[in-house]
């Protein structure tokens, strides 16, 4: 079974994430709540812990996987450039559930553009997501935190019951909104083309680019 990480009156919530980024920094596998769902982390530097996120969700190596960073400059290390419309879109909605897909360097796993060349980042809102991220001072995967078709969660004991034998860890912070996953924009083509509504509508979307 995995590590409940969960505030109580031994475990602050900086003792938590400080847990959280341990378990990561040593290849480990932790579900973690988002501003959407709950998502299934691992260190986005670690090729191994990479694979072992696609063995977990049992999801096609042909299926990108997002990353969520902490905070906007982080970006410069893992995409070729960023145009005026990402930059644009990353003023008005980070930290938020917007995923911006950039031409990715060389810096990126394969594994996690699919071979698209391509990568999905956000800067997360969420204080544990964020928090975590800030410690780990490395990328983090963002992926929901379920089996590949079954529907994404929103409790850590949905997480436990889906994949629970197959990590290390649940940060269990309560629920999350739940309501639809971020949005996902394309900036490495002009105009930008929308990928996914979630979150942030298209309508809300195009009126910063």
């Amino acid at each position: 079974m995995p590590e409940i990480l969960k505030i109580d009156a031994d475990n602050s919530e900086e003792k938590i994430l400080a847990r959280a980024a341990e378990i990561l920094a040593n290849g480990g596998i932790i579900a973690y709540p988002t501003e959407t769902f709950y998502g299934l982390g691992v260190d986005a530097t670690n090729e191994k812990a990479i694979e072992n996120i696609f063995a977990v969700k049992g999801r096609n190596f042909k299926k990108p996987v997002s990353l969520i960073i902490g905070q906007a400059n982080d970006v410069y290390p893992l995409v070729q450039n960023v145009p005026e419309a990402a930059r644009k879109l990353m003023t008005a909605f980070w930290p938020g559930a917007l995923t911006i897909v950039f031409l990715a360097t060389n810096n990126i796993s394969p594994l996690l553009t699919a071979g698209s060349g391509k990568i999905g980042l956000r800067v997360s809102s969420h204080p544990i997501a964020g928090g975590i991220v800030q410690i780990l001072k490395r990328p983090l995967t963002a992926t929901s935190a379920n089996l590949s078709g079954a529907p994404e969660c929103t409790q850590a004991s949905e997480v436990a019951e889906q994949i629970g034998d197959k990590i290390d860890a649940i940060v269990d912070l309560g629920p999350t909104p739940g309501t639809a996953g971020s949005t996902i924009i394309d900036v490495t083509c002009d105009p930008p083309v929308f990928l996914r509504e979630g979150v942030i509508s298209r309508k809300t979307i195009e009126k910063y680019y």
